[in-house]
């Protein structure tokens, strides 16, 4: 798996299950909430100041996504997407990237078509166990809990270049 790791220039996650923890909570006006891991986000900057690419892939369209995205500077992103394998080959061609170099993590049964397709898979480890069998790496961090933090951490940690992240801080 270290060697699927080194080749990755891009990583692509779903949101609810992996940035999140799944929840979706309701105010009496019918507003949204999600909660987001802050140290999800922290890693993102360091892994495009690497130059790896960043996106996300959702199939829900929420407004309290779109902000965290903006926050985030997030490189590519795709809400209420219903053929998240369709915008895995959009991601590549406008990234003239190959499924080799994409590490993608989800969660639950859309994701198990990306999931198949890209070089390195990977999923939190409160998914379903048939997802879990179908990927590369399972994190040890449950979804909303630092699982995009876990692959990230691992694909720095691969390409040799986490120690110097750490020295800058």
């Amino acid at each position: 798996m270290k060697v699927k790791a080194e080749q990755i220039t891009a990583i692509l996650t779903d949101v609810d299950g992996v940035l999140t923890d799944g929840g979706i909570y309701y105010d009496n006006s019918g507003n949204e909430f999600k909660k987001f891991n802050v140290k999800d986000g922290q890693i993102i900057k360091h892994l495009k100041d690497v130059g790896i690419v960043v996106g996300v892939i959702t199939g829900r369209d929420s407004k309290s996504v779109d902000r965290r995205i903006e926050e985030l500077e997030i490189d590519f992103y795709r809400k209420g997407v219903d053929n998240k394998l369709l915008e895995l080959k959009r991601f590549l061609q406008k990234y003239g990237l190959k499924t080799s170099q994409v590490a993608y993590i989800g969660d639950d049964i859309n994701d198990l078509p990306i999931l198949e397709h890209v070089g390195l898979s990977v999923t939190p480890s409160d998914s379903r166990y048939y997802i879990k069998n179908s990927v590369d790496y399972v994190t040890p961090s449950k979804g909303g809990e630092g699982a995009f933090r876990d692959l990230a951490d691992y694909i720095l940690e691969s390409k040799k270049v986490f120690k110097n992240i750490l020295k800058r801080v």
